[in-house]
């Protein structure tokens, strides 16, 4: 059955952008380093991207603007503006546990939870999170977008495996199955 990933960078103080929702931050110790750690093996496990519009308009506008980076992968991106879908890219006003529901019906590669964190933390609210796939970025911001709500119930987690290059470490969770004692 297919996953769900969320893999996702972060500041060592537990934020995915700063204060004005920007990720220039983003990278390792080195800036001349070209180790690009987990990610090359990563990508080869989805096929499917989900987002909401704040990350998408920053990939299209900012990140990416001549390309879009997940070329190959269908894309799905939550938000209630009106635009046209393209083979690639579907928008779309599901909440994010309806979408899962629908696309783990269907056959394919794992699903990766690529952003914003409102999304990451609805489907942590319902538990729909299977592996947890974070890189703890050599920098605290003090600020800005917080990757976890204060709030959720107790997730139990089991850590999988770690990977350090460049400054940065990569932490791999799963969800953890709960035995009730009888």
């Amino acid at each position: 059955m297919r996953k769900v990933i969320l893999y996702i960078a972060m500041s060592l103080d537990g934020y995915i952008a700063d204060s004005k929702g920007g990720v220039e931050w983003l990278g390792g110790q080195d800036a001349s380093s070209e180790e690009l750690g987990s990610y090359p093996e990563f990508i080869k496990t989805v096929d499917t991207v989900i987002m909401g519009w704040k990350t998408y308009h920053q990939v299209v506008t900012e990140l990416s603007p001549n390309e879009w980076v997940y070329s190959g992968m269908r894309s799905y991106v939550l938000t209630h503006k009106q635009k046209t879908s393209t083979d690639e890219v579907i928008f779309t006003d599901k909440s994010p546990q309806e979408l899962l529901i629908d696309l783990k019906k269907n056959h394919g590669k794992d699903i990766w939870i690529c952003g914003g964190a409102s999304i990451v933390n609805q489907l942590i609210a319902q538990n729909l999170i299977d592996r947890y796939h974070l890189t703890i970025m050599p920098t605290l911001l003090g600020d800005g977008i917080r990757l976890f709500d204060k709030g959720h119930q107790d997730i139990k987690l089991k850590l999988m495996s770690t990977q350090s290059y460049n400054g940065m470490t990569d932490l791999v969770y799963e969800r953890r199955e709960v035995v009730e004692e009888v």
